[in-house]
């Protein structure tokens, strides 16, 4: 049976990611911030984590959890898009950088070295959700600025992550989900989540068309960086 740690597994991608991977017959580790959130995942077939992302002891306490389990695969996941009004003409203030950066970026860089002991074993993979708008060759404006910054930093994560643990045998990859009718994406997205989810599992699943080091989207095409 294989087994699936999902970061950020409380709602929209993530939420779905855990209920296909459970419907698949995957042990599926997801991680939460509520007890609300907890129990919907428990009640799909999730083993639960609760984990503020932001929170150097919570990080510590997954690691110690997890410690002797062999993943097959492990999705960071956890992010938010900050101010939508975002633009060279329209920088953010202290407060929306912080936020956006240390949410989207920080526990990405700390999860790395948490993570890769327990994928070694299995040869494991290590995606990262990303977006499109982090691709720095494909930028041609600068609207959700911060956004579209702290995707291109998860996009070097990823890289070097790779480049530190291609080695070993884990596959690390970063993934565009599309733009995706959740919470974040709103009701005018093209792409149901469930439609993204599918496809991006396709891309996990297909190692030789997607190998280590790449940017894919949910439909399995390479991306720029």
């Amino acid at each position: 049976m294989s087994t699936v740690l999902i970061l950020g597994a409380s709602r929209g991608i993530g939420l779905e990611f855990t209920r296909q991977y459970v419907a698949q017959g995957w042990t599926v580790f997801a991680t939460c911030r509520t007890e609300a959130d907890r129990i919907r995942l428990r009640d799909l077939g999730a083993q639960t984590f609760r984990l503020d992302v932001m929170r150097l002891e919570d990080l510590a306490g997954l690691a110690w959890q997890l410690d002797g389990e062999r993943l097959d695969l492990a999705i960071v996941n956890a992010g938010v898009f900050g101010p939508r009004d975002s633009t060279l003409a329209k920088s953010p203030g202290d407060e929306e950088f912080d936020q956006v950066m240390r949410t989207n970026v920080l526990p990405a860089m700390r999860m790395v070295p948490v993570l890769a002991p327990l994928l070694k074993p299995a040869a494991g993979t290590l995606a990262f959700v990303s977006s499109r708008m982090g691709s720095i060759t494909e930028a041609s404006g600068s609207y959700g600025m911060l956004y579209r910054v702290s995707k291109a930093a998860v996009n070097m994560v990823a890289k070097l992550a790779h480049a530190d643990y291609g080695a070993t045998g884990i596959r690390v990859v970063s993934l565009h989900p599309g733009w995706v009718r959740t919470d974040m994406g709103g009701p005018n997205a093209d792409v149901a989540v469930d439609e993204s989810i599918r496809g991006m599992r396709r891309v996990l699943a297909d190692v030789p068309a997607h190998p280590g080091g790449g940017f894919y989207d949910f439909r399995g095409q390479a991306l720029p960086w």
